[in-house]
């Protein structure tokens, strides 16, 4: 009924048509209500189309400049704001609120020593609001100088940049926040530049990049100018690579996307699926995937991949993965799938085992490659780069003969087995951080600037040199490739920026990390909690003590009771090391001050996660003049971390013609369209984690809606003066030994996959 009646009145007649106003209000009041609707019966990809693109934001135009003036001058602030029609303001003095200030000015005529302090404005809609920038009027003495001079400190240009830009090492999808205040008097304005070229659009004292690629890494400078002067900023590096590094660390191997190309060929961009399966439920578990996965994210990464590494799925998962993968490819786009796990080759079709096949499978109980290549040549793609590290032995259990529809003649596809037809492949029995022999050849040539087909031929001539593997395992190659591409070839956007755009935020939200927190006990125990991602289906989590009463004689913090679905092994839980806790190929050294004792615990399986991560923190005390110990609790949560967020457990529908595939697009995703809705808002530098290199960093106590409750008021975020000089965890690749020096044994060959 209420629907109805709003229909009924927006388009009820020309009465309605005179008042555009009115008009605009019911319309929205309608798009509300029908978005209501929406939710109601789960239609996903109605309601992240209304969501994203007709409900209004808001976006402020305008921030308030700090300023600095004498005694009785007058002051303006300025904020100004477009989106919904029935926009708020309402400034603030700190936290409290100034009386009349509820429009986009405040004048303060005359300002008192008393008005010094931060501004800053609030602009609302119903529940919808930002914040502006903070504004800082200060009070400065002339001493018998002119009033002009004394607006500024002491400058021979008449403009001052009061905060320069700072050099910034970060990861793709992170968002990129670059700031640049001046005082002047006309008031400044902003230009940034990138490689000294002019940014469109960029005419704000804060650059902000959501989602940035390696295309947004260079040397970053903003003029600041009004009608009499002109000041630049100093230029600062912004790097872009595959993890938390220094300069010097991800510089020194010299594979930029700009000094490899070895020939015309570039990629509108470059993505990676990687799975190791090593857990099986009915067969013999492997152990080199995890090293192998992790080696190869590593390699890809500093080659502009976006990688997504994933550790023992199901059938389900598996399926679901790599049409998630699918959506990340578009025309020229290189896609790589690397497979590490049991396998077997059936008259020219190989296939892929997931961890929960039966003893006695067959094709309908495995992934068919042959059957992903189909589906990545209807995507357009520039290059098509299959890696199976898998046995192709023959499966006698499986007599039938699946036919794979019609390929295209696209010239573009790379095939490199691990072993050849008919044989098995071989995993190393040393350690659970050793390779396997396809990949201690690989990685040693990976990033060299060839054709993919070179590489391949030399990683075979390597294996067929090395005496241990000669009659046991060979590498094949099978290809159509008549472009020299190459893996280091550098990338060009493409013309649909929105495409690009659209790559960049679904890969970014399956690597969105939980932000970290402080919580705070009755006691006085101050608990920090910190994330890291070890794959894309894999988090650590580790604890710490912040701050303890003098009272307190010891205490000690751990986590338990984690929702169901994510598989979390309590006797390696709350470990005081991360090899205690299963993580192999992580150090944090550098990260934390070794005086401060901190427990990790490993989460596996996220792709499991049916609903939000949470977890009980349990502090364990006691008191000087006590011998009892105390217990104090808190629940936790996390959301859904990584790619928790795909749903990769839910079914998707089966892939049809390619006729009918070209009418789909990324948003039709109902895994997408639910993750953007929910996670894109939240998107910060912070909480991008990619997998096997980066931890997220503390932001305040008040800054995750999930630790706190929201309030409408300001809060200016002070990072902790524990964790200034904290620098991001740098992620050391495995060391690459020399063929005469690899540890083989083949003392156990039935170890194959």
């Amino acid at each position: 009924g209420k629907g109805k009646g709003m229909v009924k009145e927006v388009f009820k007649g020309p009465e309605v048509c005179k008042d555009p106003v009115r008009l605009l209000a019911l319309t929205t009041k309608f798009v509300a209500f029908l978005l209501q609707c929406l939710k109601k019966i789960e239609h996903r990809e109605a309601v992240g189309f209304l969501t994203t693109h007709v409900m209004e934001q808001i976006d402020i135009t305008l921030q308030p400049q700090s300023q600095r003036v004498p005694e009785g001058s007058p002051v303006v602030l300025s904020c100004r704001a477009v989106g919904p029609m029935d926009l708020t303001y309402q400034w603030f003095k700190g936290k409290d609120e100034v009386p009349g200030g509820n429009g986009p000015e405040l004048v303060l005529n005359p300002v008192s020593p008393a008005q010094q302090g931060p501004y800053i404005c609030r602009v609302s809609s119903g529940d919808k609001y930002v914040f502006s920038n903070w504004a800082h009027v200060r009070l400065v003495r002339s001493g018998g100088a002119s009033a002009g001079s004394s607006y500024f400190p002491s400058s021979a240009s008449g403009l001052y940049v009061t905060q320069q830009p700072r050099p910034q090492v970060l990861m793709e999808g992170d968002t990129l926040y670059l700031e640049c205040t001046a005082q002047a008097n006309p008031p400044p304005q902003f230009q940034w530049y990138l490689n000294k070229q002019p940014m469109p659009n960029c005419t704000r004292s804060i650059l902000k990049i959501p989602c940035i690629t390696t295309a947004d890494r260079g040397t970053y400078t903003c003029k600041v100018y009004n009608l009499y002067h002109e000041a630049w900023s100093d230029q600062v590096q912004v790097n872009i690579g595959p993890g938390s590094f220094s300069d010097a660390s991800w510089e020194a191997p010299k594979v930029g996307k700009h000094n490899l190309q070895i020939g015309d060929c570039c990629a509108t961009d470059k993505v990676a699926l990687l799975i190791g399966n090593m857990n099986y439920l009915h067969h013999r578990q492997l152990r080199a995937p995890m090293a192998d996965v992790h080696e190869l994210t590593n390699h890809l990464r500093q080659l502009d991949f976006k990688v997504v590494s994933l550790l023992d799925l199901n059938w389900q998962e598996m399926h679901s993965a790599v049409t998630e993968f699918l959506l990340l490819l578009d025309r020229g786009v290189y896609g790589l799938l690397y497979f590490a796990g049991h396998g077997y080759e059936n008259y020219g079709n190989s296939f892929m085992v997931p961890i929960d096949a039966p003893a006695s499978y067959t094709f309908k109980h495995c992934l068919w490659v042959q059957d992903v290549l189909q589906r990545m040549q209807e995507r357009q793609t520039g290059l098509n780069v299959f890696l199976l590290d898998m046995c192709r032995k023959r499966n006698p259990n499986d007599e039938s003969i699946p036919q794979p529809g019609p390929l295209r003649v696209t010239a573009n596809i790379v095939f490199g087995y691990a072993t050849c037809v008919d044989a098995e492949a071989f995993e190393v029995n040393k350690d659970d951080l050793s390779n396997g022999i396809f990949m201690s050849f690989l990685k040693k040539r990976l990033m060299e600037p060839e054709k993919v087909t070179v590489i391949l031929d030399k990683v075979a001539e390597d294996m067929g040199r090395c005496e241990i593997t000669r009659g046991r395992q060979a590498l094949e190659l099978r290809s159509n490739l008549s472009e020299r591409r190459a893996l280091t070839d550098s990338i060009q956007a493409p013309a649909c920026q929105v495409t690009a755009s659209t790559r960049n935020l679904q890969w970014a939200i399956a690597h969105v990390l939980p932000e970290s927190c402080c919580l705070q006990f009755e006691c006085g125990v101050k608990v920090q909690l910190g994330f890291a991602a070890e794959f894309s289906n894999i988090m650590i989590i580790y604890s710490r003590i912040l701050e303890t009463p003098k009272d307190i004689l010891s205490c000690s913090a751990q986590l338990s009771d984690f929702t169901e679905g994510p598989e979390v092994d309590l006797k390696h839980s709350n470990q005081e090391s991360l090899r205690e806790a299963g993580s192999l190929l992580l150090s944090m050294d550098d990260l934390l001050p070794l005086e401060q004792p901190q427990l990790f615990t490993r989460i596996s399986a996220l792709q499991r996660l049916k609903k939000e991560l949470s977890f009980t923190v349990c502090i364990h005390y006691k008191y000087t003049n006590l011998d009892e110990e105390v217990l104090e609790e808190q629940r936790v949560s996390v959301g859904k971390p990584l790619v928790s967020k795909l749903n990769l457990h839910e079914p998707r529908l089966s892939h049809t013609s390619s006729s009918d595939r070209q009418i789909s697009s990324i948003m039709e995703s109902s895994s997408f369209s639910e993750s953007f809705r929910a996670n894109l808002p939240n998107l910060n530098p912070s909480s991008i984690g990619s997998a096997s290199t980066s931890w997220s960093c503390y932001q305040g106590p008040m800054e995750s809606p999930t630790f706190s409750s929201l309030k409408n008021e300001p809060e200016e975020t002070i990072c902790p003066e524990f964790l200034e000089a904290e620098e991001p965890l740098a992620i050391k690749s495995l060391p690459s030994a020399s063929s005469q020096e690899l540890p083989f044994k083949f003392s156990n060959l039935p170890n194959s996959i």
